[in-house]
């Protein structure tokens, strides 16, 4: 089902004339109202005028997370506090966190794009839909729970936490979809077979997993253990929350909601824009946002973009699921790793849990790699030869992938610490010396 035709099926030359007015008008209204875009545009000896089509859109600054911070907590914002009705912040650990205000006008827009996202798994007024995000300053819970209600199914407030008792509201109050992150699924799966549940008893049929890079592997496994399909959504709190790009039923790229959100993908290097099917570091401008709207925004989250119009119906540009981040990228002995290629290979490999930590240290002045790793109650054995045996098959799946050594550590089950937010998959301790 496509929940608004006229903007997910528009043709290419339709949506660009619309994003060109959008951005225009954007730009003008940052360039009156924000002091810090201001300043920066008569750095360049920009003014709104210069910005006509939204092939221009390179002739504007980029937005960085540390120009948040600086920021904080309201220097960017563009709507005066009498229209904000609502502050969300970033789930960020370190320095000031990034204070987003939306207007009425920016909480309707998340309803409606969440509910494209929603109506493409296959969502309908009929469904009974758990969102498992947390609730409160981070955008998912509530994101998603405004989408479910806009749509007309009806609405689970879980949250995350107590997981025994979500598991019998999933059976009990036949709930079919859910919204977590693919971590808190794997765990939820977890507890439904520690409690003897079979997945059929629970009849769910679609799950929207985002808030943290997933794999292919990961997915099928998520779909195995609790019997339902699982589809990626993507969004991040600076741009909007959930809702900025989702999976159709083809499961081929995320559309993005390109009429909100204009997409490019640079060389995070030289910052050179790059060609559609290069993988690059995504950049969104915010088209309709009135609160906190933002120009040429760094996500740091490295992807592709794809064109042509899906055999879903939808025109709007595809993006592939995210690889990593460019800056949470590791660089061990001058090597590229990223957790996701890890992940690809222990999810590949039966006998392991997808349960893993990354732990980087630097002994002797030389980078090291450990990989810990769950093994599977089946095939965990006081058989030290068997043990070996796997660890060396490990050990030589990731240097073909990785291109270099990790110490492999096998972990007995149940072992690693479970996440019911987003998961801690890497220890460096190189950062702490």
């Amino acid at each position: 089902m496509i929940w608004n035709t006229n903007k997910e099926c528009m043709s290419r030359e339709q949506m660009r004339e619309l994003q060109g007015k959008r951005l225009q008008k954007l730009v003008t209204y940052v360039y009156h109202n924000v002091p810090f875009y201001r300043s920066r545009m008569q750095e360049m000896d920009l003014s709104p005028d210069d910005i006509r089509t939204i092939d221009d859109i390179v002739k504007l600054p980029f937005t960085t997370k540390q120009d948040l911070r600086d920021n904080y907590p309201y220097g960017l914002q563009a709507a005066p506090p009498s229209e904000i009705v609502r502050v969300h912040a970033s789930s960020g650990t370190t320095g000031n966190p990034t204070i987003v205000g939306y207007t009425r006008r920016d909480l309707s827009i998340w309803s409606e794009v969440m509910s494209r996202c929603l109506s493409a798994y296959g969502v309908t007024r009929d469904d009974t839909f758990s969102v498992s995000y947390g609730y409160g300053l981070f955008t998912g819970g509530l994101g998603a729970h405004y989408g479910v209600e806009n749509l007309g199914a009806t609405v689970i407030p879980a949250s995350t936490g107590n997981t025994e008792k979500h598991v019998r509201l999933i059976r009990d109050l036949h709930i079919t979809g859910i919204a977590c992150t693919p971590s808190y699924a794997l765990y939820l799966a977890e507890v439904v077979e520690k409690m003897g549940i079979k997945k059929e008893e629970l009849g769910l049929r679609i799950g929207a997993f985002g808030a943290e890079p997933w794999t292919e592997n990961m997915r099928q496994e998520i779909q195995e253990r609790l019997g339902l399909k699982g589809y990626n959504i993507y969004g991040l709190s600076e741009i909007m929350g959930p809702g900025v790009s989702y999976e159709c039923q083809e499961q081929h790229g995320s559309h993005i909601n390109e009429d909100h959100f204009f997409p490019e993908i640079i060389d995070p290097e030289t910052l050179e824009p790059l060609p559609y099917g290069k993988t690059g570091e995504l950049v969104f401008t915010t088209l309709t946002k009135e609160g906190m709207p933002l120009l040429r925004y760094r996500t740091k989250d490295l992807t592709s973009l794809m064109d042509g119009e899906c055999p879903c119906g939808r025109t709007n540009v595809r993006m592939t699921p995210i690889m990593g981040r460019s800056d949470d990228m590791l660089i061990i002995r001058g090597i590229n790793v990223f957790p996701s290629q890890v992940e690809s290979v222990i999810l590949g490999m039966k006998e392991f849990e997808p349960q893993y930590l990354l732990v980087v240290d630097r002994v002797n002045n030389l980078d090291t790699l450990q990989v810990q790793v769950e093994v599977r109650k089946d095939f965990f054995t006081d058989d030290m030869g068997a043990m070996l045996n796997l660890k060396k098959t490990l050990s030589d799946k990731l240097k073909s992938v990785l291109s270099i050594s990790a110490d492999v550590k096998l972990m007995e089950p149940n072992s690693i610490v479970r996440s019911q937010g987003k998961s801690k998959r890497v220890w460096d301790k190189r950062v702490l010396v």
